[in-house]
């Protein structure tokens, strides 16, 4: 067993999940809903990982921090998550109450901020603050263990990114040979690469630990400074690594039990719909990037009351009807009739008619395709119904009449053509 979760007088750990952003970039389908309550892998949503992360690394006092289109994502943690209070655990959704005036989180620092009085009275000795819209394995308790034996009062995790992909996106990071922090730069333009890897940068994954008190007296002292934007990234951590012991947790070496080398260190910011599109395609292959299958590290979310896929229609004599999927994933309560799914993601509920055809698309639940429907790389959001003989993915310059496209050809189907009031 891991060295923390066996050292004698577990420390005291409170995890801050920051569930509030906006989203915008993976506009329309954060149109209804917050971020983290994006659905992904057919069953799941965008926030159960970092929860289970915390589940299975033993840490169980959990605060979610919502905001923006809070409703299904409160909903979904509510109905689904629920721990047993009785011996100290719990996750525990957190509104934005506007306790220091009336204003809403002002960047990722005042967030924490406006809810001090959750730190003080849980009173942890440590606290862990995790973002809500990443998709990736960690054993946090491994982290906490690198914290403690280096005597940080901060520590980042961080991933090598190809500095192509880190130029404007993530906050770049220095560290000496010891692994302490020597250097930080929010999101340049041109960022450092790391000695002997020139094509790489090594990049914050906005994953924190602080002491208790070290972490309450910088908030305070950042909440006094007119001039800050009150961000971790960009006010916080460019100022403390210069006079404290701010230590970089290197992700890549975070062994998850179960999983494959390769596995190991997958973490991907699913913050625009290419991205996104990209995590959800390659839970298809045979050896896909992140295991949901591993009950070693089991992913656990709100359970659906809903029944078996079926599949229906052979496609014998003069009927050629066929009900398959090929190299898909296919939830509960679908009904795949006379149709085929091909290198799809189906999440529960989905009905699939006749002759219909969709492939290489993520399809959200209680979505109905027609008979006859064509459909080809594409994303199609919550309650949708698409209509006998539609094609979409076929012809660029007719769908971005209709839907979103993105700069790499892939097709949004949003809400429009949803009834109002549906459950998002």
């Amino acid at each position: 067993m891991d060295s923390f979760r066996s050292a004698v007088g577990y420390p005291n750990v409170l995890a801050m999940i920051m569930a509030g952003g906006e989203g915008s970039r993976l506009h329309p389908l954060t149109k209804e809903r917050a971020k983290p309550a994006v659905m992904f892998g057919g069953k799941y949503r965008i926030i159960d990982f970092v929860l289970n992360n915390f589940i299975n690394s033993g840490i169980f006092k959990i605060k979610v921090l919502t905001q923006f289109k809070a409703d299904s994502l409160i909903k979904h943690l509510t109905t689904g998550w629920n721990l047993n209070r009785m011996l100290g655990q719990y996750i525990d959704p957190v509104p934005a109450q506007m306790r220091t005036g009336k204003n809403w989180y002002q960047g990722t620092a005042d967030a924490i901020y406006q809810n001090l009085n959750l730190i003080e009275d849980e009173n942890p000795d440590y606290v862990a603050i995790f973002g809500a819209d990443h998709i990736y394995k960690m054993d946090i308790a491994k982290m906490l263990n690198f914290h403690r034996m280096n005597g940080a009062l901060c520590t980042v995790a961080a991933i090598p990114k190809p500095i192509k992909d880190a130029a404007g996106q993530f906050g770049v990071i220095e560290v000496d040979q010891g692994g302490r922090m020597v250097g930080f730069e929010e999101k340049p333009a041109k960022p450092k690469a790391i000695p002997g890897r020139p094509d790489m940068a090594l990049v914050s994954m906005g994953n924190y630990v602080f002491n208790k008190k070290f972490l309450v007296r910088e908030l305070l002292d950042d909440a006094e400074q007119e001039s800050s934007s009150h961000d971790f990234g960009k006010d916080i951590l460019t100022q403390i690594y210069k006079d404290y012991p701010v230590y970089v947790y290197d992700f890549s070496t975070n062994v998850i039990p179960g999983e494959s080398p390769q596995q190991c260190g997958y973490w991907e910011d699913v913050g625009t719909l290419d991205a996104y599109y990209t995590a959800n395609m390659s839970l298809r292959d045979v050896v896909p990037d992140i295991n949901l299958y591993n009950d070693l590290w089991p992913i656990r979310t709100a359970p659906g009351q809903t029944p078996p896929a079926k599949f229906v229609f052979a496609g014998e004599g003069e009927d050629m009807r066929k009900g398959e999927a090929v190299d898909s994933i296919v939830a509960g309560g679908c009904i795949i009739s006379g149709g085929i799914a091909l290198r799809s993601v189906l999440s529960r509920n989905v009905r699939v008619h006749s002759f219909a055809k969709i492939e290489d698309s993520i399809v959200f639940p209680e979505v109905d395709i027609g008979e006859g429907a064509e459909i080809r790389r594409a994303i199609i959001d919550r309650g949708v119904k698409i209509p006998a003989g539609t094609r979409i993915g076929f012809d660029p310059v007719e769908d971005a009449k209709k839907y979103t496209v993105t700069e790499s050809g892939i097709v949004v189907v949003s809400t429009a053509a949803r009834s109002r009031g549906s459950e998002s």
